[in-house]
């Protein structure tokens, strides 16, 4: 029976571990309550699933190419909407996180990056970074 119990056991914890694991690229673990992304946001939303979800994950979240916009490190006392800007730009040497640099991000206008930080100022509203 103690064998059986903490078989049991076991393989809950290795379900909850894989669980964790892959919320990083599960698109539903990052949508706010109710999951409905407003009217306002929707333009942001579609410019950032089209240039930066592919290393910042849907809706923010991160991957495993690139960390998550949905972070107490990019709340706005600590990079502003200009280092967003900046960044699509110029491109940023890795400095917080082991992902390597991020490359410009080519084609992307200033009035686009705009857009993908109001949505993602929205994102870090809804999960209550600031």
């Amino acid at each position: 029976m103690k064998v059986w119990v903490m078989g049991v056991g076991l393989a809950v914890m290795v379900a909850a571990l894989a669980a964790c694991e892959s919320n990083a690229t599960n698109q539903d673990a990052a949508k706010p309550a109710g999951g409905v992304t407003p009217a306002e946001m929707q333009v942001g939303e579609a410019k950032f699933t089209a240039n930066c979800a592919a290393c910042h994950g849907v809706r923010g979240v991160g991957t495993k190419q690139g960390p998550p916009l949905v972070h107490k490190i990019y709340e706005p006392n600590h990079h502003a909407d200009m280092a967003f800007q900046r960044a699509a730009e110029n491109g940023v040497r890795a400095h917080h996180w082991e992902f390597g640099n991020m490359p410009k991000i080519e084609g992307v206008t200033s009035g686009d990056v705009e857009h993908i930080t109001r949505y993602v100022r929205w994102l870090q509203r809804e999960a209550g970074i600031y």
